[in-house]
């Protein structure tokens, strides 16, 4: 019964935390949310110390429940390691811990988190590395999916669901997502939780809590026949049958071992037993020192919490083609209102790409820079950030993008606009346009007499210090491939 429980429980977290990056509307964040402010790394770079405490407190009682619950990475390998098992009898066995390596993991990341170069983090930690997954190759194929039913709901009259571009955000992180996949897949496929015993840093700092859990599966060497069961069915190769040992830093708390034993030899129990208990030899293996462990049982568990659509050519009135917009060579990049700098983001921001997943002007993507890696990088190809949406800082599980109201957002600076002459159709070609300065939101744009040609239509002028860089003339201007207005970033925000 306590593993069907936490089959439930983990299906029921791992299904949550994907729709919420599958989701682009950002609807399902109001209600599961706090599934992703839950993880371990976000509620450090959160300071959430209720989380912290919780999540220690929990492992302290249960074991490493985090990691075959909560963690949908760890959730992930399960699937993958079940399927793997499927027609291989037995295909696990008793495996030294590497704790070199494990340790070497760990205090890299902790280096990297303390010196605040979170790009490395994005590697090691098990939830931003499940969100790339999930963002990057998941949810364009989810969009399709919508956007095949939105396609027959059309031909019925009926607008329950709406049709949304598909779009791979950033090649380099599809391409590191895809790799990430296919080296932790074939991981678990083989050997199940190696990646969470050996690489995982989350997994190896819970696993030391975990030698002290208050309950944990215990062996009773009485009704142990040495069969290997047991071992050979422990996806984290954390059971010395021999030895009627078990690695408690390894062990998942996944309960495989309990149902494969056909003695009923392994119960989840109180860790009472008195140590240097000498006990008879177990039929069929030779002088095996174990422990005898005591009665009181504590059941519980708990669980506190591709295609391109825009690859396709867009024509002017059927006859001329429209080309795609190119991003400039900004000096310095953009990101959300709420991240205050660049330095605080950089600081906080685990790129798990859920603030990129929800952004329904398709104006953020993952960075593909060494020093600032899947982190969010504003750009305005395909939109611009309209002041009324704050999404991106209703779901970032972190302190890397404050929550902000519209208000605040109106008067926060996050860049300016820089006009190029030479790419503006009214001081190049001589032809009457004003976008920039109708569409502007702040009335930061505008238009005046062109000294170079007092005849001709005007030209717009930028003032710096209204506007708060949204990107909207830069995304509306009509000049092609690059607009004759685009939005330098600044490193820190003002309030304007």
């Amino acid at each position: 019964m306590l593993r069907k429980f936490r089959l439930v429980v983990a299906g029921v977290f791992f299904i949550a935390i994907t729709l919420l990056f599958l989701d682009f509307t950002g609807c399902i964040h109001k209600w599961l949310g706090w599934m992703a402010r839950i993880q371990f790394v976000p509620a450090v770079l959160g300071v959430n110390v209720a989380i912290i405490v919780g999540l220690v407190i929990l492992t302290l009682v249960f074991g490493r429940i985090y990691c075959s619950v909560i963690c949908p990475l760890g959730v992930m390998q399960d699937i993958i390691a079940w399927i793997g098992k499927k027609g291989r009898r037995l295909p696990y066995s008793y495996s030294k811990a590497l704790s070199w390596l494990r340790y070497s993991f760990l205090a890299l990341f902790i280096v990297v988190l303390v010196a605040g170069t979170c790009s490395l983090v994005t590697l090691l930690e098990p939830y931003s590395t499940y969100g790339n997954i999930a963002s990057n190759l998941l949810q364009p194929i989810w969009k399709l999916g919508n956007n095949l039913l939105a396609f027959f709901a059309e031909r019925i009259n009926s607008y329950a669901f709406y049709e949304t571009t598909v779009w791979i955000k950033s090649g380099v992180a599809f391409g590191v997502s895809l790799g990430l996949l296919v080296i932790i897949g074939i991981m678990a496929w083989r050997n199940g939780r190696t990646y969470c015993n050996t690489v995982c840093p989350v997994g190896t700092l819970l696993g030391l809590l975990s030698r002290y859990s208050l309950l944990r599966p215990v062996i009773d060497t009485d009704k142990c026949n040495g069969c290997s069961l047991c071992s050979r069915n422990c996806k984290a190769a954390c059971i010395d049958y021999k030895e009627h040992k078990i690695d408690y830093s390894r062990c998942v708390v996944c309960m495989d071992c309990m149902e494969n034993c056909k003695q009923h030899a392994i119960s989840y129990r109180l860790r009472t037993a008195k140590k240097g208990t000498e006990v008879p030899p177990v039929k069929g293996n030779d002088n095996i020192d174990g422990t005898r462990r005591g009665v009181i049982s504590g059941l519980g568990l708990l669980a506190s919490t591709a295609t391109f659509a825009a690859g396709m050519k867009k024509v002017d009135g059927g006859l001329a083609v429209i080309l795609d917009k190119k991003a400039p060579d900004r000096h310095t990049r953009i990101v959300p209102p709420g991240a205050l700098s660049l330095r605080n983001l950089d600081k906080h921001c685990v790129g798990c790409q859920l603030c990129i997943s929800v952004c329904p002007n398709d104006v953020l993507r993952p960075s593909d820079k060494l020093d600032n890696f899947m982190h969010p990088v504003m750009s305005y190809e395909r939109g611009y950030c309209r002041p009324e949406c704050t999404k991106c800082s209703e779901v970032c599980p972190t302190l890397s993008i404050r929550k902000i109201d519209v208000a605040g957002k109106s008067s926060v600076q996050i860049g300016h606009a820089v006009w190029i002459k030479g790419n503006c159709l009214a001081a190049s070609e001589g032809v009457e346009c004003d976008n920039c300065h109708v569409h502007c939101p702040v009335g930061a744009i505008s238009m005046v007499e062109n000294v170079d040609n007092s005849s001709g239509p005007k030209i717009p002028v930028v003032n710096t210090a209204r506007c708060i860089g949204c990107g909207a003339c830069e995304y509306l201007c009509p000049a092609r491939p690059f607009s004759a207005l685009y939005v330098e970033g600044h490193e820190n925000h003002r309030t304007i």
